[in-house]
């Protein structure tokens, strides 16, 4: 079991020595009973701090409508990040959340986020295949045998010796693609287009895994049950 001063801080609340103020003040109970021990040993269940559960102290599972324009870094040189439009206590928990894989600056849609390492890692091993589905714009079509290359897993990135693993290319329009994908090398989705010839001028996450956005606005999150994933 954690001790009481480590948990409030590791869920964002503040630091050690602000929530030891906070304890002091009589704001955290634990059992029931007003808490006086910053150092003891609780289970995350029986505290409440001004009289509320505590913050998801069983992590966090956050699926987000990403806007064009934000990064997916925690670094402030490349300007706002999707960070940004989480609640300040989000941001101050440790382990951090940290986004499931990354869309670059421009792309738009569905993006994950969470503060369990462990999720990061299942959800973006090519061994477990999760499928990623994308719509993109482009600026020609690509080559008519474009299915069977991706398919067939014979597409290579230029600089790269080993071949991308097999995707699904949907025809939309002329110039309107799905692509479904399970691995996330780097700017992956952009490159497979570039290495058929085209140029990427819009590219949107629709599906990742069996998640959809539905009805979310751009900007908007919701939270998901930290269980979402553990049949994958």
């Amino acid at each position: 079991m954690p001790r009481l001063d480590q948990l409030l801080a590791s869920l964002g609340y503040g630091s050690r020595r602000e929530v030891r103020d906070w304890i002091g003040a009589g704001r955290v109970s634990v059992g029931g009973r007003p808490a006086t021990d910053p150092g003891a040993r609780v289970e995350p269940g029986s505290v409440l701090v001004d009289g509320g559960p505590l913050d998801h102290p069983g992590g966090l599972l956050i699926l987000l409508n990403k806007p064009a324009g934000l990064v997916c870094s925690h670094g402030t040189a490349e300007g706002p990040s999707v960070y940004g439009l989480l609640p300040e206590r989000w941001r101050r928990r440790n382990p951090p959340v940290t986004t499931v894989g990354r869309l670059d600056k421009e792309t738009t849609g569905l993006l994950l986020l969470t503060d369990q390492s462990a999720l990061v890692h299942r959800l973006t091993s090519p061994r477990h295949k999760v499928p990623k589905a994308y719509r993109a714009t482009l600026d020609r079509e690509p080559p008519a045998e474009a299915e069977e290359i991706l398919a067939g897993g014979r597409l290579v990135l230029p600089g790269e010796g080993k071949p991308c693993a097999p995707a699904t290319l949907r025809r939309l329009g002329p110039l309107e693609m799905e692509l479904v994908i399970t691995e996330g090398r780097f700017h992956q989705v952009r490159r497979m287009f570039g290495a058929l010839g085209c140029v990427v001028l819009g590219l949107h996450r629709v599906r990742f895994g069996d998640l959809e956005l539905g009805s979310l606005f751009v900007g908007e999150w919701m939270e998901l049950s930290i269980n979402t994933f553990d049949k994958t």
